[in-house]
């Protein structure tokens, strides 16, 4: 059974800039250490300080895998202390979610 980790951000709206950085290293990070980035998402028109981030995963065990090497992976562990000393997430909330067969992943079919 796939999953996805849905992460919900409150953000300080003045360090926006801040969390773009943060979320461009993930977009580095997760892929390397074995996390399918869905993406992650930034206010654009509506509320200004929240954000999200999405990261898939075969399986619980492949998340688990994920965060052992995650732990020893010295970007990662920069960019959480990044986080904790620029205080530009001001609260973060995960929720897990069970993939849909013949949902995830799938291309456009007509160009815009």
């Amino acid at each position: 059974m796939s999953v996805t980790c849905f992460i919900r951000y409150q953000i300080d709206p003045f360090q926006r800039e801040a969390f773009h950085r943060y979320a461009e290293a993930w977009g580095r990070i997760i892929p390397r250490c074995g996390g399918n980035l869905l993406g992650y998402f930034l206010p654009h028109e509506g509320s200004n300080h929240i954000a999200w981030g999405l990261v898939g995963f075969d399986d619980l065990a492949a998340y688990e895998r994920y965060r052992a090497v995650l732990r020893n992976d010295p970007e990662g562990r920069a960019n959480f202390e990044l986080a904790q000393t620029q205080r530009f997430i001001l609260r973060e909330e995960r929720s897990w979610l069970e993939d849909v067969a013949g949902t995830v992943h799938q291309a456009r079919q007509v160009a815009p």
